[in-house]
């Protein structure tokens, strides 16, 4: 592993700061505003992109910044695992940026120069976590992180949203102070910090400190990883806006928790250590029951963005199991599933959003023949729910394959079965939404659009983002309309000519091109995810790949 001297990973951390910053300067000029957040991150991208050759070739480029504990200097490091985390953050941000925009104008949001300046601070701190060569400067960017998502989950500003965000920090912060308690005696007890493929904790902690800290650490990352029963954070979260709610399952929050038991048991313990004191096996334990606990709850969830938030804590405990059965298949799955959860899942939220905008459903029960009204989104829709129950030719199936092959190499049947089953309560929950919107023809009677509220949303709205549409009175008639043309054009600054057949392009074009990425992730090594994958293994396992 060649460490390389670069201002590269400081810049990819930087540039969403600056665009922050130029958003809130552009404030009075909205369309400026939108595309400098644009641009920002397609520079970003850009800056990721350059990093991607010489950390394929085995190099890790390196921006250090100060000491601040003797053998401890804050830096910033491009390995293969940072750059799986940051390729699918920074790539999944360029199609984030031009829904949000699309979003905030079609609901008629205020605030919308706060929530996109906080947004690309968001990236910021996603990118601080995976290129953190520390435990240090993971740890201040992984409390950074949290603190930056709070004003968007709270962005309504109402009592569901303040209540959200009370429970949001008290989770998340608490966390981190087991997190940091952690830090510190392992930091007192190795005088080490620095990420080191297979670990760099070794012998030098008797097997009750070891098992202690590891127990610790799991649960300030289990919090943010949703691992059950740290999870009620994250359904009370979906009051948020919809980008949130996708910056949230699919690329920031919840992914650097993933990554933490990445970072934690690969970089930190060493999978030998781990099997040597069992402590992984208690973790292993939550997230398989993780997996099937939510997936269970999913299934009776009738509000769409729940429903999904129930399949993201199911997801996220695949990586962490994946992560806790210490082989090396199952590490590169959950590599990949991190990724490939990450485009699937931003696609099935961006459905949920422009559902929202464009038709104010967002009940499972309400979709009875959307897809006739909604095409290209509900396709999108459906490509995805391929994937995330593991069908061929997607990438949720390579992943899966991975981490079902891993279980199997350990001698951890009752873990490939839960994962491999578990597939079937995806399709169980996921399906039907496709079957209403496909398949069912849609209802003959509908009662007239609610009163708006002044925001592009009906006044009926509960505790979720709308509500269901009340029933007509007995004996009353009414007709189903398509929606006008003035209210498919509300706010989006696209003209809607031609016969396009969907919500606003801002918001219908950026989830096509996710779930084709979900596609493309199946058949062939995009990005060179899978080497960046087979590098990280080969370090943890072997030692000497970064």
């Amino acid at each position: 592993m060649a460490t390389q001297a670069s201002w590269l990973p400081l810049l990819a951390v930087a540039l969403p700061m600056v665009t922050a910053a130029t958003l809130v300067a552009a404030r009075h000029r909205p369309s400026l505003r939108d595309r400098l957040l644009v641009v920002g991150a397609l520079v970003t991208f850009a800056t990721l992109a350059l990093l991607t050759p010489p950390v394929l070739r085995g190099e890790v480029p390196t921006s250090t910044l100060l000491e601040v504990l003797p053998g401890v200097t804050l830096s910033l490091r491009a390995d293969a695992m940072g750059m799986v985390f940051a390729l699918l953050a920074g790539f999944l941000w360029v199609l984030a940026s031009p829904y949000a925009i699309g979003y905030l104008r079609g609901d008629d949001a205020s605030n919308r120069t706060r929530f996109l300046a906080f947004y690309a601070l968001c990236l910021s701190t996603a990118f601080g976590v995976a290129f953190a060569g520390d435990l240090l400067t993971f740890f201040i960017f992984y409390e950074l992180l949290t603190i930056a998502t709070y004003p968007l989950v709270t962005h309504k500003g109402d009592a569901a949203a303040l209540a959200a965000g009370r429970r949001y920090l008290a989770y998340l912060l608490a966390g981190g102070a087991a997190v940091l308690v952690a830090f510190a005696v392992v930091y007192a007890q190795t005088g080490e910090a620095t990420f080191a493929p297979g670990g760099f904790v070794g012998r030098s902690m008797t097997p009750t400190v070891t098992v202690i800290t590891f127990l610790l650490f799991a649960l300030g990352f289990g919090t943010k990883a949703g691992v059950m029963p740290l999870h009620a954070w994250l359904p009370a979260a979906m009051v948020a806006p919809t980008p949130v709610s996708a910056l949230l399952h699919a690329v920031a929050v919840v992914k650097a928790g993933v990554f933490a038991f990445g970072r934690l048991i690969g970089f930190v313990y060493g999978p030998e250590v781990l099997a040597d004191v069992g402590a992984a096996t208690v973790v292993a334990v939550f997230a398989g029951t993780t997996i099937v606990a939510a997936s269970l709850v999913a299934l009776r969830q009738d509000h769409l963005k729940r429903r999904l938030a129930y399949s993201t804590i199911a997801h996220l405990a695949y990586i962490v199991l994946g992560f806790a059965l210490l082989a090396p298949d199952s590490f590169t799955g959950s590599l990949l599933h991190i990724v490939n959860h990450g485009a699937l899942k931003i696609t099935l939220f961006f459905a949920a959003g422009a559902l929202h905008v464009h038709l104010h459903l967002d009940h499972v029960s309400e979709l009875d023949g959307v897809g006739r009204r909604m095409p290209l989104t509900m396709g999108a829709f459906a490509l995805a729910s391929l994937g995330l129950a593991g069908l061929p030719p997607m990438g949720g199936f390579v992943s899966k394959w991975y981490l079902v092959s891993g279980a199997f190499e350990g001698g951890e049947l009752l873990a490939a079965f839960v994962m491999a089953g578990a597939g079937l309560l995806t399709a169980g929950y996921l399906f039907p939404v496709v079957h209403r919107a496909f398949f069912r023809p849609p209802p003959t009677a509908v009662p007239a659009t609610p009163a708006s509220s002044g925001r592009g949303t009906p006044a009926s709205v509960g505790p979720g983002e709308g509500a269901l549409p009340a029933a007509p009175a007995s004996g009353a008639t009414a007709t189903l309309a398509p929606a006008p043309d003035s209210d498919r054009e509300r706010g989006s600054g696209w003209p809607l000519r031609g016969g396009w057949p969907d919500a606003d392009p801002l918001l219908v074009v950026p989830l096509l091109v996710t779930a084709s990425l979900g596609l493309a992730l199946g058949l062939g090594d995009l990005f060179g995810v899978f080497d960046l994958a087979t590098l990280v293994t080969d370090g943890v396992f072997g030692g000497g790949a970064p």
